[in-house]
């Protein structure tokens, strides 16, 4: 993917990288610890934990703050970061699926609300969602307007999903913006069961094409951009994950929707490049 450093700082970007502040549970979520750099896991079983990520359900929970201990810790100093390339095009795509959607909601005549996103490292305390750690993967935090992102995630999804390169994990990125674009709609405060809930993980995969089908129209996509997408999609489908866990397939427990529906709602964004055409709750069949 074709992209470009932002000059100056964002007000929408928190990094808090290498500040430590206390770890604990996501207030109203959890996940098992991700295999590789970020936390020891080990064979099928972490791979559970990425039911978590990429469709992370949008987190709530106990009320929260950033804590002074993670806040008053120095920053990584210029010129010291090893996740710089990495941080800047985040950074970038964030930005990006920003003014995506600010655009979209103006033609709409809607108000667009900023997300922020929030770069952390190990662990961190939210604004409204209680602690986490890096173990339960990027998320959408609704109380406080935030995605919460480790970049050592990066790694997992080469590593553990075999989903590697820069546009699969702008599709993360998009995703979570996705469920930014959910809660200022209001369409998160209904879900309350595992069949809303695959339906609104499958409407932020469409949401992230309809973001891609600009990326194509900017001419910002290069050869073999699309499929990583793709991948990343399928790679953290419910059936795909518990059968690479080593148990039976068990559509009654989905949450986020099979392989196959993450890539065809993504595609379906990508290629009206309508989010209009994101409406998974009034199809009958996903």
């Amino acid at each position: 993917m074709k992209w470009r450093r932002r000059k100056g700082d964002s007000r929408d970007v928190i990094d808090i990288r290498g500040r430590r502040g206390p770890g604990g549970a996501l207030g109203g979520g959890g996940g098992l610890p991700i295999p590789g750099g970020m936390a020891t896991g080990g064979g099928g079983l972490g791979l559970l934990i990425v039911i978590l990520i990429i469709g992370l359900q949008m987190c709530g929970g106990a009320s929260g703050s950033l804590s002074p201990g993670v806040e008053s810790q120095d920053p990584i100093p210029p010129g010291e970061d090893p996740q710089s390339d990495l941080k800047d095009f985040s950074v970038y795509v964030f930005e990006d699926t920003q003014d995506t959607w600010t655009q979209i909601f103006k033609t709409d005549g809607r108000k667009y609300s900023n997300a922020q996103f929030v770069l952390y490292s190990g662990n961190v305390n939210t604004e409204g969602c209680g602690s986490a750690s890096s173990a339960v993967g990027p998320f959408y935090c609704p109380a406080d307007d935030r995605i919460y992102i480790d970049l050592t995630f990066f790694n997992d999804m080469e590593q553990q999903l075999d989903a590697p390169g820069d546009f699969a994990w702008a599709y993360v990125i998009a995703h979570e913006m996705g469920h930014h674009v959910q809660d200022l709609l209001g369409t998160s405060e209904e879900v309350d069961t595992n069949q809303e809930s695959v339906r609104l993980e499958l409407q932020a995969d469409c949401y992230a094409g309809v973001w891609g089908a600009t990326v194509f129209k900017e001419g910002a996509l290069e050869e073999g951009d699309l499929e990583e997408a793709f991948t990343a999609a399928e790679a953290v489908g419910d059936d795909r994950l518990q059968q690479k866990a080593g148990g039976g397939i068990d559509p009654d427990s989905f949450t986020h929707g099979t392989s196959e529906q993450r890539r065809e709602w993504f595609t379906n964004g990508y290629e009206s490049g309508d989010a209009g055409s994101c409406d998974t709750f009034s199809t009958e069949e996903l």
